[in-house]
């Protein structure tokens, strides 16, 4: 039987294939240039700790055939036996990348097919779905509570394999380095290194990784991050620049700086909010959000949903699309989710998306106050409290809060998964002060989550 999946579905892998045999993963991108497919196999960390699970046309196997891939580089499938991969390898990341010029978007299809026996689950993307990136991570197979899960990432790097590795802890940092570094250790083996003299083009893939790796692999994220963000923001949303250093300062502030986590919006678009949508008061809360899911976010995306009586997820907001987020019907969507303000629907359409992550999901949830349900949100707040959630609730302009006030004292919850604080408008705070109220308890539930064995 044949399951379609999307962008940002989770699920149990038991549901469809027996873990213990052999499962066939095909990634095939369809489209002009060079595409190399690989299968990262990382640590409970998402670090490649062992360059022997990279797994790409240059090493086809990993070291007791747990994977092994076939195929060419744009269309190749990775044969995967999950019950032998050893401990530490606690996830599988799926990705292909470009050699050379040219982007995700020219491709007309970018799929990724899980299979065994007579059942598949696919994904299925196109250029469409994707701007200027080089390189996708296409799905993942990761490790929760002993079980293995499957998530459909489907998201770009602009730099190709180089922001993999990057990403990964790899050892291709900046394009520039890897021929530096490659000069050294070929002394002892001289066929090795003509190669990266030669050509630029072996720089971004191993062999690198495998003999560099050890060294790198955390001192450089704090700092890639960073200028990744401040890139990322110049190239793609100029207008948002003046935010990276006041949330760079804030990151670092909280020890922040290397957290890779789910980032999403939840905005209140009830009837009392007519004001704040009129006046762009809700446009600048997405501005300032963005950010932090370029920074934070695995995919670079930002959740975002909308609730007033009905609450309503939208398409994920990216650098390039921010702007729209607000939309400018804004109030047929209001009339359309009605004029009230129901915050359990909307946390429930959040735990169920978020709820069996394997990476923490911080969330913002922005609410002009006239609370009523409070019962009913103490409830969920508990239930979440086992969830790799963390709520960061912000009062905008309102009044009526209720609950949310009292959340410190909030019996019966497996950790604080919980923060409030009310301010009158975004923008009568400096951006740097924002950041730090907005990032300040969530460095303690992570540390608390983990203890807990929630994440």
């Amino acid at each position: 039987m044949a399951k379609q999946i999307v962008r940002g579905f989770r699920g149990k892998m038991a549901d469809w294939f027996d873990v213990s045999k052999d499962i066939a993963v095909n990634v095939s991108l369809k489209g002009p240039g060079v595409w190399d497919s690989c299968c990262f196999g990382l640590d409970s960390a998402g670090k490649l700790s062992d360059d022997r699970y990279m797994v790409f046309f240059n090493q086809l196997s990993s070291p007791a055939g747990e994977i092994v891939q076939t195929g060419s580089g744009s269309d190749s499938t990775f044969r995967v036996n999950l019950s032998k991969l050893p401990a530490q390898v606690d996830r599988l990341a799926f990705t292909v990348s470009l050699d050379g010029e040219g982007s995700v978007k020219l491709a007309t299809s970018v799929s990724a097919t899980l299979s065994q026996g007579g059942e598949s689950v696919s994904l299925n993307l196109s250029g469409a779905d994707f701007g200027e990136e080089k390189a996708v991570i296409a799905v993942e197979v990761y490790r929760k509570d002993s079980a293995w899960r499957l998530a459909a990432v489907a998201s770009g790097f602009k730099g190709g394999l180089p922001a993999l590795l990057s990403h990964y802890g790899g050892e291709e940092i900046a394009e520039p380095a890897p021929p530096a570094q490659q000069a050294a250790p070929p002394q002892t083996s001289p066929p090795a290194q003509p190669a990266p003299q030669q050509a630029p083009q072996p720089a971004p893939v191993p062999p690198p990784p495998p003999q560099a790796q050890p060294a790198p692999p955390q001192p450089p994220p704090a700092a890639t991050s960073a200028v990744s963000l401040e890139k990322k923001l110049e190239q793609q949303a100029p207008k948002l620049l003046s935010l990276a250093k006041p949330l760079k300062v804030a990151l670092e502030k909280h020890r922040l700086t290397d957290t890779v986590a789910m980032v999403g919006l939840v905005l209140d678009i009830s009837g009392s909010m007519s004001g704040r949508f009129a006046d762009g008061a809700v446009q600048d809360v997405i501005n300032k959000t963005v950010p932090l899911a370029v920074q934070f976010d695995d995919d670079g995306n930002l959740d975002l949903w909308y609730y007033g009586t009905r609450p309503r997820e939208m398409p994920p907001v990216t650098l390039a699309n921010y702007t729209g987020a607000v939309p400018p019907d804004w109030r047929i969507l209001m009339r359309d989710l009605g004029y009230g303000n129901n915050e359990p629907a909307v946390m429930k359409l959040v735990m169920d998306k978020c709820g069996s992550s394997s990476i923490p999901a911080y969330i913002v949830f922005i609410t002009d106050g006239g609370i009523d349900k409070e019962a009913q949100i103490k409830k969920l707040l508990i239930e979440a409290s086992g969830m790799p959630i963390f709520w960061q609730f912000v009062g905008l302009g309102g009044s009526g809060y209720g609950v949310l006030k009292n959340l410190d004292s909030m019996s019966g919850r497996v950790v604080d998964n919980a923060n409030f604080f009310a301010l009158d408008d975004f923008r009568k705070i400096g951006d740097e002060e924002l950041y730090t109220r907005l990032l300040g308890e969530f460095p303690d539930w992570l540390k608390a989550a983990k203890s807990k064995g929630i994440l």
